[in-house]
């Protein structure tokens, strides 16, 4: 479901210039994502608040740093206020989880079923998460299981997000 105005639980999606979004682009590419209009996802929090996967690790930042940008806010119907504060609560405990480009190798690893060795449990990790994997924790430790396709815990970008909820 899409919104207009951001409530906290939803999802942000949005694009990320320079060196940093053609990298990522690159990465949902080898993801079978194509070339993505979007890159990056955050999850909103209460207070105008917002959670985010970045390179140097989560972080809590304004949402109005997004103010003027390209953003799409999407969210599963249905979402209960309850569910929405304990999404949010769960978003506390991955602040300073670092960024981990690597999950998108890994990620592309696990599509092209090239079989190594830890592969499931590294994509799993909470320890190191890209942005769409932190937001899908954050519903998982909430009990909101976004995806219903069997799945991978970990296996989520950004463009994954979008064809779950925003298509």
């Amino acid at each position: 479901m899409k919104h207009t105005h951001p409530l906290p639980g939803d999802i942000g999606l949005t694009q990320i210039s320079g060196i940093t979004g053609r990298l990522i682009r690159l990465g949902q590419w080898l993801n079978g994502d194509g070339f993505a209009d979007y890159q990056h996802a955050f999850l909103v929090l209460p207070d105008d608040r917002l959670l985010e996967a970045v390179p140097g690790g989560a972080r809590v930042r304004p949402l109005a740093q997004y103010t003027g940008a390209n953003v799409l806010y999407v969210c599963p119907e249905r979402l209960t206020e309850q569910q929405r504060t304990a999404i949010c609560d769960a978003a506390t405990r991955y602040v300073g989880v670092p960024y981990s480009f690597l999950d998108y190798l890994a990620i592309a690893a696990h599509r092209f079923h090239i079989p190594l060795p830890g592969l499931r449990r590294y994509i799993a990790s909470t320890r190191h998460m890209i942005c769409s994997q932190l937001v899908d924790q954050c519903y998982l430790d909430a009990g909101v299981h976004l995806f219903a396709d069997g799945r991978w815990p970990g296996y989520v970008t950004p463009m994954a997000l979008y064809e779950l909820l925003a298509d």
